[in-house]
């Protein structure tokens, strides 16, 4: 497997596809860091040169956030958001959707598994 900017890729996928198994790397900047190194997205990542790997490496040090570094910029600015307890940072401190959607329904990847509430006791009429 090759490692690009510390990160064992697939090696039997197209460098492309490989590319996206670095967090922060989705299609469109993979297809741009190929772009930018010259190399074919359809080579498959066990027959980069140590050259193309250099430059793709390169390129993402220079140019991109990825891995932890990102990991820990997204978590700061979440903690950011509950510590001056916004209405964003208060919707992650509840664990409910932060962009607008609704919770009335759907919303149970943010809200988890239903948790049922007993209904009301009818009133029974006397006969």
């Amino acid at each position: 497997m090759p490692r690009i900017s510390g990160i064992d890729v697939p090696d039997n996928k197209p460098i492309r596809v490989a590319l996206r198994y670095i967090y922060g790397i989705g299609p469109a900047n993979a297809e741009v860091i190929l772009k930018e190194a010259n190399v074919d997205g359809t080579i498959r990542a066990n027959k980069l040169t140590e050259d193309q790997i250099a430059a793709i490496v390169a390129l993402i040090d220079a140019n991109y956030v990825v891995e932890g570094a990102l990991r820990r910029a997204i978590s700061q600015n979440i903690s950011r958001l509950r510590d001056i307890r916004c209405y964003r940072g208060d919707r992650h401190r509840r664990g409910l959707p932060v962009r607008g959607q609704r919770t009335r329904t759907n919303a149970r990847t943010r809200k988890g598994k239903r948790k049922t509430v007993a209904g009301k006791k009818g009133v029974k009429a006397l006969k």
